[in-house]
């Protein structure tokens, strides 16, 4: 299977309309109800307005039209005026109905767009979904664009399909009655086709359509690679802003651009394929939409120069078949909206499959242990059932300390995961203190965008004082950045590693767990600093246990406990 091939496995047809009623059906259920039916009927209720606007237009042709041919200027005028309020009424219904559709897409849009972000922060399944599915890339642009999309795509596939019906149904009878039956012989016999107009407006439109889908058949696949191609090269160029030191460090600026380069190539290439067949599209639906300007005329003028239909009727005939066609050509014209449409929910369907995946993945909590650690037959594995670890015994008392060392390969940072609760792969008991909090500290650590204030105090709320912080600062060998408490900045690309890591023993310091685990967190900083920070630790957390992962020999002063891990 070719790497294209493997990218475009989307949804069959038969499970589209399930996944489109799984994504779309909570909005219609939820707290947003009513405002939402509301605005629904408001905006169909406009659309059918402005349908019976068109008709009440399509019988002004007739009285205006007649009025030239005959010459009458007073009816001409009264036309002029008729048409001209209706048509001012017209387009103020039509410009509501945009409104109030927009105004509809906003409320849908921000209530998926919170409830996708919401599931995917939740319980940390956007852990989960690296583990159960890793094939679902850049969740970021399925919420961020796919979202917007997919509501602004249905309600304008909806909405134009109602008012395509609405209008069909209209006009259909208009046509009906002003074509008349079609009379002629062949083969020896005499045939008579009533309303005619309406059977040739309706084999054009199918024609079309038939022919539309033929040509563009592979635009679905097509958009559904390209909008994959699209968010790998925006992710690329996001990783490059967020390892842009390490990645000057390296000199790699030609290898990136190299790599951009080959990710922007296939967005280009795929881009090239689409345009090939949106021209085939453009060219035939645009050949095909001029090719109906004169078909009727074609098919009714025999009737007018027999003079059984008036130059007004013959005007009416004109538009009420342009309205069929137009309500007939509604797939026709939407084929490439279609194909877009289903490529989103694609990428939706399977977020929302990855999302349930995670939330269905059942992951071992930590049990409460009245004082300390307890871990008994704690056995971890590998998402593909490797054992990392089996058998793990182990009791820690507060103010204990215990150093994790091992060869890489035998599941430290994974024991540690199992510890946070994240890690679903692990069975046995693991219990420890939890009223006093756990807090763990990773080799790199995360620091959001935002004051200097709100980082340090990350997860919580920003509430210590300044005096505290300021000393905390000094404390951990940070003091030139007192000053800047209140400074709103991109820390994590100003602040070394080393300083980045001393934000995180400040976060030990403040929230003061009952537990804390260091996974290699002083590793960026000097051992003469690391000692000062954990005695540091040591001295101001005399009751919490601290559990540290690391290949220094000199963190073993700093411990009471000691944990050899070999592969299992």
């Amino acid at each position: 299977m070719s790497t294209d091939d493997r990218l475009a496995q989307t949804t069959p047809l038969r499970e589209l309309l399930p996944h489109f009623w799984q994504l779309a059906r909570p909005f219609w259920q939820s707290q947003e109800k009513l405002k939402a039916w509301g605005l629904l009927v408001l905006v169909i209720g406009l659309s059918l307005l402005m349908v019976y606007l068109s008709v009440q237009i399509n019988a002004v042709y007739q009285t205006l039209y007649d009025a030239i041919q005959q010459y009458d200027s007073k009816a001409f005028w009264q036309s002029i005026f008729k048409f001209s309020w209706i048509a001012m009424l017209h387009i103020a219904v039509a410009v509501y109905a945009i409104y109030f559709q927009q105004m509809l897409e906003i409320k849908w849009r921000r209530w998926l767009t919170g409830e996708l972000t919401a599931r995917w922060l939740q319980n940390q399944h956007f852990y989960r979904i690296q583990l159960t599915d890793p094939s679902t890339d850049n969740p970021d642009q399925r919420i961020a664009e796919d979202c917007g999309q997919f509501v602004n795509l249905t309600l304008g596939l909806t909405l134009g399909l109602l008012r395509a019906t609405v209008t069909f149904v209209s006009f259909v009878t208009i046509l009906w009655g002003l074509s008349g039956p079609l009379v002629f012989d062949w083969l020896g016999e005499s045939w008579r086709i009533p309303g005619y107009m309406v059977w040739a407006a309706i084999l054009y439109a199918l024609l079309g359509s038939a022919l539309t889908v033929l040509i563009g058949r592979r635009l679905v696949r097509l958009n559904f690679i390209q909008q994959r191609r699209e968010a790998d090269f925006r992710f690329a160029l996001v990783r490059i802003r967020e390892n842009a030191e390490s990645i000057a460090l390296y000199r790699g600026g030609e290898q990136e651009d190299l790599r951009l380069g080959q990710l922007f190539g296939l967005v280009v290439g795929n881009y090239w394929n689409i345009m090939r067949y949106e021209k085939r599209v453009n060219a035939f639906t645009n050949f095909w939409g001029q090719l109906a300007i004169i078909f009727p005329l074609v098919v009714a003028a025999p009737r007018y120069f027999a003079k059984a239909i008036t130059l007004g009727n013959l005007m009416q005939i004109l538009s009420a078949f342009g309205k069929v066609y137009d309500s007939l050509e509604f797939f026709i014209n939407s084929f490439k909206t279609l194909a877009t449409w289903k490529a989103v929910i694609d990428r939706l369907a399977t977020f929302n499959r990855s999302l349930i995946a995670a939330e269905r993945l059942q992951v071992p909590q930590p049990q409460a242990s009245a004082s300390g650690v307890d871990l008994a037959a704690v056995a971890v594995s590998r998402p593909d059932g490797q054992l990392l670890q089996r058998d793990l015994g182990l009791q820690l008392a507060p103010g204990e300390r215990l150093l994790v060392q091992g060869p890489s390969g035998s599941g430290k940072s994974t024991l540690l995961r199992a510890l946070a609760g994240i890690w679903p792969y692990v069975t046995g008991r693991i219990a420890y203190r939890q009223d006093g909090g756990v807090l763990f500290l990773s080799q790199k650590p995360y620091l959001p965008l935002g004051t200097l204030r709100s980082v340090l105090c990350y997860p919580r709320q920003a509430s210590a004082s300044n005096e505290d912080l300021q000393d905390l600062l000094a404390a951990v060998g940070l003091e030139h950045l007192r000053g800047r408490l209140d400074d709103e900045d991109n820390w994590s690309h100003i602040l070394s590693g080393g300083e980045q890591q001393r934000i995180a023993i400040i976060r030990a310091l403040l929230h003061k767990p009952a537990l804390l685990v260091l996974d290699e967190a002083t590793s960026a900083i000097d051992e003469a600093a690391e000692r000062r920070l954990y005695a540091l630790l040591i001295e101001r957390l005399p009751d919490s246990i601290l559990i540290s992962v690391g290949h220094r020999s000199t963190l073993k002063e700093h411990h009471t406990r000691f944990l050899d891990l070999q592969p299992a």
